[in-house]
């Protein structure tokens, strides 16, 4: 299995119209799949989904309302309802809103690292995750590739329909991330997740894409491990809020690494995560073991690394486990390595410890200055 690529251009309607078009029948299993999800996680049939997701609008709107262009573009493309695409771009909202976050739930979602250029063999910066999720998302992720006429273009690796996950953009921005849980997420409407990972990819410096989470109330706690290919790099946990729930962490001897719960130390609230994921220390710590030690780190290190299965099936390489109902097991759906100075990506199409990594070139694709148009065709 290799996931498919979307390649688009053009204004926000007509990127994600060309989206909805490429990917249609992808974005439709994932609209049937959260359907099934979200009764199961929340107790919610989809008209109250759809009904909480528009809550969202007036949030997204006042944030930048050329993302609400994108989902409106890929729903048409699809051939779906519009509140479908935005209720799948606010599913981390609604599975720990409310009665969600109270279930007992425990599905790993990612192991991240990156490598500042003083550490890396190579002297670059490099940054990477495994991407660990519901089953169901191994039929639906695909790579998109957007060229965009008046910011960054990007590649992102993301469930069809959603706005971005991981990813790099021509301005030199390398983005992985970690869902996080606390007592504080109750699904109150603000600057949705997916949406907030979109608008780092638009963002120029290391800087801005902090300023990007500054910019508004967000909606859900989420952990942004950001990098850039100047050396710079920095984690940011937030809590759902605004400027001031948001702990920073720098790399320490060019190393930085996170999994799913707070680790700064600046979160004073109720870290849900460590419960309703309570391997998320086991794996941070693996990758400490793997990592922590070494005098430099070579992608190959990195490899081992994501491929460790102790703690198994819920290691930092994660197996579904057969002990859960099956709406309830995750995996490694993708493995993903990026080069930030040779704009290069590599991604494991499934678990790392069996699916081959497959190099990607984007030195030309991703060569773009900072606030360069894209010429015309």
């Amino acid at each position: 299995m290799t996931f498919p690529h979307v390649r688009l251009e053009g204004d926000a309607r007509e990127r994600g119209r060309s989206y909805g078009e490429q990917a249609a029948e992808r974005v439709r299993r994932s609209i049937a799949a959260y359907r099934e999800v979200f009764r199961a996680y929340a107790g919610w049939n989809w008209e109250t989904v759809t009904d909480h997701a528009r809550a969202y609008i007036d949030p997204i709107t006042r944030f930048d309302p050329a993302y609400l262009d994108e989902i409106a573009g890929i729903a048409e493309g699809a051939d779906v309802d519009e509140a479908d695409v935005l209720a799948i771009n606010v599913r981390t909202e609604v599975m720990f809103a409310a009665k969600a976050r109270d279930a007992k739930r425990r599905v790993g979602e990612c192991s991240a690292f990156a490598v500042t250029s003083t550490r890396s063999a190579e002297g670059h910066t490099l940054i990477g995750q495994n991407w660990d999720w519901l089953l169901h998302s191994a039929q639906t992720v695909v790579v998109v590739e957007a060229r965009q006429p008046d910011r960054p273009d990007y590649v992102t690796v993301v469930e069809a329909g959603l706005l971005a996950k991981t990813g790099m953009n021509s301005s030199g921005i390398g983005l992985v991330t970690n869902a996080l849980v606390s007592g504080d997420d109750r699904g109150t409407p603000g600057v949705p997740y997916h949406v907030a990972l979109r608008a780092i990819l638009d963002a120029d410096t290391i800087s801005d894409a902090y300023a990007v989470l500054q910019r508004a109330a967000r909606s859900s706690s989420a952990n942004y491990l950001i990098a850039h290919r100047d050396g710079q790099a920095v984690n940011i946990e937030g809590a759902p809020g605004e400027f001031d729930a948001l702990f920073l962490t720098f790399p320490d001897k060019g190393l930085l690494l996170h999994t799913n719960h707070f680790a700064s130390g600046g979160h004073r609230g109720r870290d849900v995560g460590l419960w309703v994921m309570p391997d998320s220390p086991f794996r941070l710590e693996r990758l400490r073991e793997h990592l922590g030690g070494a005098p430099s780190l070579s992608l190959k290190d990195v490899r081992l690394a994501l491929a460790d299965h102790a703690g198994h099936p819920s290691g930092v390489c994660c197996h579904p486990d057969e002990r859960w109902d099956r709406l309830e097991q995750g995996e490694t759906v993708a493995s993903v390595l990026m080069d930030l100075d040779e704009r290069r990506m590599w991604i494991a199409d499934g678990r790392p410890c069996t699916a081959p990594y497959r190099a990607l070139d984007y030195g030309a694709f991703l060569s773009k200055p900072p606030g360069v148009p894209v010429p015309p065709a």
